[in-house]
């Protein structure tokens, strides 16, 4: 099962957008909110998570973890002790960790993304020890992606790195991309 963490002030259209081409795919995928099931995005959309996050434990059914960006909810999502736990997790599991606008700082910060090549949104490289100018990178087992304009493509890369290429290049079509 994939996870995809909401806080409050997260990023729409990161989230959603990735929920739904996950889901397309047929991979499980699980919104789990917060600190409650109902939270409220950066731009005032409410959404109503599968579960809230501490109803949850990573195992071997953790398939990826999620971080959508936006503010204040990547701030929301590094204070979590539940993300803290999955991200911890995942890391320790050989699990993709995937992280995309301002939420791939939780990851810099963490000393996660030494050595690893990550994009974040712009303003937020300090935290990015080998920030590249690319919108989309796939590098030992992280996936990062720079803002909400490469969602879409976020999400292919995820269903890619879960899934293999054919299945991500069916999807892109299906898509229209």
């Amino acid at each position: 099962m994939t996870i995809v963490f909401l806080a409050h002030g997260f990023e729409e259209i990161e989230a959603l957008a990735t929920v739904d081409v996950l889901r397309r795919a047929g991979i499980e995928t699980v919104m789990a909110g917060i600190g409650a099931k109902a939270i409220e995005g950066a731009h005032g959309i409410t959404i109503t998570s599968d579960v809230e996050a501490g109803e949850l434990t990573p195992d071997e059914s953790t398939e990826a973890v999620v971080l959508p960006g936006g503010m204040p909810g990547t701030a929301n999502l590094e204070q979590s002790s539940d993300v803290s736990r999955f991200i911890d997790y995942a890391a320790g599991h050989d699990i993709p960790i995937c992280a995309i606008c301002a939420a791939p700082s939780i990851l810099g910060r963490r000393g996660l993304l030494d050595g690893v090549r990550a994009v974040c949104y712009p303003g937020y490289e300090e935290y990015l020890p080998c920030f590249f100018d690319e919108n989309v990178v796939r590098d030992r087992g992280f996936i990062t992606a720079r803002s909400a304009a490469y969602s879409i493509d976020f999400a292919l890369e995820i269903v890619y790195a879960l899934r293999g290429g054919d299945e991500a290049q069916k999807l892109r079509k299906a898509l229209c991309m």
